[in-house]
């Protein structure tokens, strides 16, 4: 026959307060007393109920308990234990450690394992690689040595010598922890007798001494894909540490440095190169040509008059986007270069050029000293 809840037998609602609860008990508990109803067993029983559903609502604890759980969490036969501090058992603790874990794990993105198998994921590795600019622009396979932990052959991962297997620890049952309790709460700390794993290995594999992994090294196969900038990373999944005991492999993760070139600079997808012409090919215009990064060659015209510091694009000439069909452009800047090392002839020849330049030949210079001049003027005034 299901209890009567805790609450009717008070005639109370679920929301009463402490005060109202003890003046109801108080008036139930006279009705029907015994000494009051002659030995009444009806009444008797009644008592009972009473005095049982006070007991439980006075104290806050056990009322939280009942409110979230009934009958249930007073009774010896669900698991929750009847026992114990303030009437909750070991068992009831256990099973709110169970329930918080649930809780709280779900909402934090991941439940917490009931068991550990001992088996623990292997670290993840890092490579640096070197390559050039001209690999980064068409991509290529390489060859990597990369030392790790690999799985120990003679034990398959183990760590227990041939012919034996890890066994359960006693102390924890496998659970890889232990509870106490203090009251109301239960504290779980690692088992100090597996160090968390759950199991024992009596009798460690003479080739890793009980890791389930030893030392070598490895060649891998690397593709590096058309485009990479400098500082990527790439994730090869499971090529990292060997796990221990068995456990999962971790990843190698390889990032990727690009040597500087001998003409080019990049930026993103565009590629710069500094050009220096002569000062004639600046007045009288000319032509040069220029290596591009695909190993061809582009021809640059220089048009008459041009400045140092100017840029001519050449279109699609740059590095492509990775993981894309786009391609970046290649900027040509040339700077004049100023005659040194002048002969007797050449010295006369721009003294000449020299007597016969005007402010329509160097308008810029002409310009700006004019200004000069007006400045002290000024001032002189």
């Amino acid at each position: 026959m299901a209890k009567q809840c805790y609450y009717e037998v008070l005639g109370v609602a679920r929301g009463a307060n402490d005060g109202d609860i003890k003046t109801a008990f108080r008036r139930l508990a006279k009705e029907c007393h015994p000494d009051r109803c002659g030995g009444d067993p009806a009444a008797e029983e009644r008592f009972k109920q009473v005095n049982e559903a006070y007991e439980i609502l006075k104290d806050p604890q056990r009322r939280a308990a009942y409110d979230r759980f009934g009958h249930a969490a007073f009774d010896a036969r669900s698991g929750f234990g009847g026992g114990g501090a303030h009437g909750f058992g070991a068992d009831f603790s256990e099973s709110m450690s169970a329930m918080f874990d649930d809780l709280f794990g779900e909402f934090m993105g991941a439940r917490r394992p009931r068991q550990r198998s001992g088996r623990e994921r292997g670290a993840d590795l890092r490579y640096n690689m070197q390559i050039t600019l001209a690999e980064a622009y068409v991509g290529r396979n390489a060859q990597i040595r990369v030392p790790t932990s690999v799985t120990c052959e003679d034990c398959s991962g183990s760590g227990a010598k041939a012919g034996t297997s890890p066994t359960t620890c006693r102390t924890c049952g496998g659970l890889g922890k232990v509870r106490a309790s203090q009251g109301f709460f239960t504290i779980e700390r690692p088992c100090p007798s597996c160090e968390g794993r759950g199991e024992i290995i009596e009798d460690p594999c003479p080739s890793c001494q009980g890791t389930g992994r030893v030392t070598r090294e490895r060649t891998l196969s690397v593709t590096i894909p058309v485009g990479v900038e400098d500082g990527t990373r790439i994730r090869l999944a499971g090529e990292g540490e060997a796990g221990l005991r068995g456990g999962p492999p971790g990843d190698l993760y390889i990032f990727l440095s690009i040597k500087p070139h001998e003409f080019f600079q990049r930026d993103g997808a565009d590629l710069f190169c500094r050009v220096p012409i002569s000062m004639t090919t600046a007045a009288l215009g000319g032509q040069f040509e220029v290596p591009t990064i695909d190993g061809g060659r582009s021809r640059v015209k220089v048009p008459e008059g041009t400045e140092s510091g100017k840029q001519f694009r050449l279109k699609g000439k740059g590095m492509p986007v990775l993981r894309s069909k786009r391609q970046g452009d290649l900027y040509i800047q040339v700077e004049v270069e100023t005659p040194k090392n002048l002969s007797r002839r050449q010295r006369e020849l721009l003294r000449e050029f020299e007597d016969e330049s005007n402010s329509d030949t160097s308008p810029e210079s002409a310009g700006f000293f004019a200004r000069v001049k007006e400045f002290f003027e000024g001032i002189g005034e």
